[in-house]
């Protein structure tokens, strides 16, 4: 059996980087997991601070994706540490949350992301990264490890 999220406003919306569940890390707040990965290709430069500071998620992902902007050049090494570390700050910040992710048992978790094939299923055959780190922080919970 496997829980399938996408939209924030769904059942298990929680687990989406859209869901309304800010943190802080490294001394700021973040309004989502979304502003965070995105803000984090541009580390260091004042494009990270604009994303921070934008007024929802979609607008984050999209000044995140604008192609006009340096992106860091070790992006790609880092990209799933960095989300690893919004969730892990997202689900230990909110008890709440961090219950509702322990209750989804040993579940698969899987973005149902229609047109992303890294992060979600895409078409069916994608990586589901997000769900699998999704699935790592419930078990460093678990475990008494975060």
């Amino acid at each position: 059996m496997s829980i399938r999220f996408y939209r924030e406003r769904d059942p298990y919306g929680f687990l989406s980087n859209f869901s309304p569940h800010g943190f802080t890390l490294e001394g700021r707040f973040w309004h989502t997991s979304e502003h965070y990965f995105q803000a984090k290709k541009f580390a260091g430069t004042g494009h990270e601070e604009v994303v921070r500071q934008a007024p929802s998620p979609a607008e984050a992902k999209a000044l995140g994706r604008d192609p006009s902007k340096p992106l860091r050049p070790d992006w790609e090494t880092v990209k799933e540490d960095i989300m690893r570390e919004a969730l892990v700050a997202k689900f230990t910040q909110h008890p709440d949350l961090r219950a509702a992710l322990l209750a989804t048992g040993e579940e698969a978790l899987i973005e149902a992301a229609p047109h992303d094939a890294y992060w979600g299923v895409g078409d069916g055959t994608g990586k589901n990264r997000l769900g699998a780190l999704l699935m790592q922080v419930r078990s460093r919970l678990r475990a008494g490890s975060e």
